[in-house]
């Protein structure tokens, strides 16, 4: 088996910022894309970094994507927003949501914006970490871009993964960030397995029998287990409804049938919703004392009495923390798979490959 190539995140960055120009996008627009989509790769957000750009071209050739879009509010308060992404790519739509929640934040504490007529964005993490910068705590929700979960007991795919982030500031020690799917294991997952090769664990997916689905090849025939899984999946599903509700249906975006698959549909208007909130700490109290309080905290975890054979115990984020710095020494893993798909987009496009000035 051909092992992963590494590349450096600058000419990743630059490659995907090269074929969405390419393929349409005005170049600020494409570098804007490029930057999260990298960071999305240098942060082990495999299934959503470069992976997603052959899935992207395509949309962008088949008019799914408003290259030009004209992202806008429709509707504002003091505290809240609703930004129209006029079908545009909906990394471009989350960081104007993520920007405009910021500037309302300081000046209401809280501020809430939801999206319509956006598109996938990658991890949720991504857009819960802008607030961080601003010593603000980041949240974020999404409606997931296909259907792979039933309602607890059903066969119909009305829920998708419907993903949750929050990201934490502290002091001395990595930002607390948490980024999950309401289901088991995000779809994206299941895509990267597929393209490495490589076969699930049982538990990630079941057939319509209920029987375990490993071969994320045949993923079209089964479904995604919800977080709890056979056992307690009921929570998983509650979790999952709420959050379409607030991601989507809130901001008037597609939830349940009106959901477009986006892996099998390149030319449909998705009315994908999504919704970021910003709390200002200085709003609650001193910032610093904050901080140092969260260090503590994540301290007295790291700190507590393990299980045996646990060697440490870890806060969310610390597991991408390393993985960033990793990568951006190292470089980025890229699969001999997914490498055969970016070299086509590069013929396709007519760019350079992207391994082509790779040692």
């Amino acid at each position: 088996m051909t092992s992963e190539q590494l590349i450096t995140s600058g000419r990743l960055k630059a490659f995907i910022a090269e074929a969405l120009m390419k393929a349409g996008l005005p170049g600020p627009d494409a570098e804007s894309v490029a930057a999260l989509m990298t960071e999305a790769d240098l942060q082990g957000s495999d299934g959503h970094g470069v992976s997603r750009l052959p899935q992207y071209v395509r949309r962008i050739k088949a008019g799914g994507f408003n290259v030009r879009p004209n992202i806008h509010v429709v509707r504002e308060q003091a505290g809240t927003a609703l930004l129209n992404g006029d079908n545009g790519m909906g990394h471009l739509v989350m960081k104007r949501a993520a920007e405009i929640a910021i500037a309302k934040a300081r000046t209401t504490g809280i501020a809430w914006v939801s999206s319509q007529f956006s598109n996938h964005a990658g991890p949720a993490s991504l857009y819960a970490r802008m607030p961080l910068a601003h010593d603000m705590i980041g949240l974020y929700f999404a409606v997931g871009n296909a259907n792979h979960l039933p309602p607890w007991g059903g066969l119909d795919m009305l829920l998708s993964t419907n993903p949750i982030a929050a990201a934490i500031p502290a002091g001395e020690e990595n930002p607390i960030v948490l980024d999950m799917a309401t289901t088991v294991a995000a779809y994206g997952k299941v895509k990267t397995k597929a393209l490495r090769g490589e076969t699930m664990p049982e538990g990630w997916m079941i057939d319509r029998q209920g029987r375990p689905l490993t071969d994320p090849k045949r993923a079209d025939e089964g479904m995604l287990l919800p977080l709890g899984g056979m056992e307690a999946g009921y929570k998983g599903y509650g979790l999952a409804m709420i959050i379409g509700l607030l991601a989507g249906t809130l901001g008037g975006a597609a939830m349940g049938k009106d959901v477009i698959d986006f892996n099998h549909d390149d030319s449909s208007v998705t009315n994908t919703g999504q919704a970021i909130a910003a709390i200002d700490i200085a709003a609650f109290g001193d910032v610093a004392v904050f901080k140092a309080s969260v260090d503590r905290l994540i301290r007295d975890f790291r700190g507590s009495n393990r299980m045996p054979g646990v060697d440490r115990i870890f806060v969310p984020g610390e597991h991408s923390a390393a993985t960033r710095r990793a990568r951006t020494r190292d470089g980025i893993p890229i699969a001999p798979a997914l490498m055969r798909g970016l070299d086509q987009v590069a013929d396709e496009l007519q760019i350079a490959k992207l391994a082509s000035s790779v040692a």
